[in-house]
């Protein structure tokens, strides 16, 4: 049932003029910051945070501007926009820096931002950089769950070819991977359906103006390969299963040593997007076997063992006094 499903969510929820629009994209981020907002706080209450509950939605808000939209914008234009379009794509809009709107968030951008800030808070504020860094790693896979989500609604970041899989799905934008004989074939298809698409400048384009007809999505489904929902599969890992495993350790553990649930972050987080990374379509060049997701993730394993021999360290001191 599902192999014939062609995806055909809008990204826009509201629009108001062609230019202001409300899209499920910044909905998502928002609906994180807001349940990061009330779950740092109710931590901060249970003092299971090092900062003060009053402190949080200064946090949040410094956090979520220099921390996730700086770092995970930059990370996706170094990791991604430039290895796939070449630097000129950026020298010569480099706007395109800001359109965080067009999407384009690189996952591990955001994460090694929000370690920097919260570096520079840690010392501004004067609190333990991992106590500060163990209480944002435990709400942060919602962050990643609705960003995920976001990523569905889209249709982009979509999974590899899926054969014999009955919940796989058909993403019109993949018809950019098909050979050129094929595009072809389908555009004048679509546009014999439904003529008013001839003045579609480029794929985006035609799938925008086709979201609402299904004759013509029936008639583009016959070029496109079903594939696998990477994105739900990416939720439902670095997300869902994330965000449970860190909140448990927290409440059940209350006098964990500052730097395990970072560790423990950092460790899954890699460990999950290594194994969805097998279904994702690769979306950069890859790195030897390895696409650039994986290849990213083998350095944040390095870096939970860090923070973990810190929190190892830490527990035997505390043992020890």
């Amino acid at each position: 049932m599902f192999a014939t499903y062609v995806h055909d969510l809008d990204p826009v929820l509201l629009k108001i003029t062609d230019t202001i629009q409300l899209r499920w994209y910044g909905l998502a981020y928002m609906m994180g910051f807001i349940a990061g907002f009330y779950l740092l706080r109710n931590l901060a209450r249970r003092k299971l945070w090092v900062l003060a509950p009053e402190k949080t939605g200064d946090f949040i808000a410094a956090a979520a501007l220099f921390g996730v939209f700086l770092g995970g914008r930059l990370g996706y234009i170094l990791f991604y926009q430039i290895p796939k379009h070449g630097i000129g794509s950026v020298i010569s809009d480099p706007l395109i820096i800001f359109r965080v709107w067009e999407g384009g968030m690189a996952s591990h951008g955001g994460i090694l931002g929000l370690v920097v800030f919260t570096w520079f808070y840690a010392r501004k504020h004067k609190v333990t950089w991992t106590g500060l860094g163990d209480g944002l790693c435990v709400v942060a896979p919602l962050g990643l769950f609705f960003g995920r989500m976001a990523n569905f609604i889209n249709g982009e970041l979509y999974g590899r070819v899926a054969t014999g899989v009955p919940w796989a799905m058909k993403f019109p934008q993949s018809l950019e991977l098909e050979p050129k004989d094929v595009q072809v074939a389908a555009w004048d298809a679509c546009i014999a359906k439904a003529p008013e698409l001839a003045s579609a400048t480029n794929l985006q384009q035609l799938v925008d103006m086709s979201r609402d007809q299904s004759g013509v999505l029936n008639t583009l489904a016959g070029y496109l390969q079903p594939r696998h929902p990477s994105q739900l599969y990416e939720g439902a890992l670095e997300g869902l299963a994330l965000f449970g495993i860190l909140w448990f350790v927290r409440t059940k553990w209350k006098n964990a040593p500052d730097g395990l649930l970072t560790g423990l972050f950092f460790l899954f987080y890699a460990l999950f997007r290594i194994f969805a990374e097998q279904f994702r379509e690769p979306d950069a060049a890859l790195v030897g076997a390895l696409t650039k997701g994986q290849f990213l993730s083998l350095f944040m394993i390095l870096f939970a063992f860090g923070f973990l021999a810190h929190a190892w360290r830490g527990w035997k001191r505390r043992e020890v006094g």
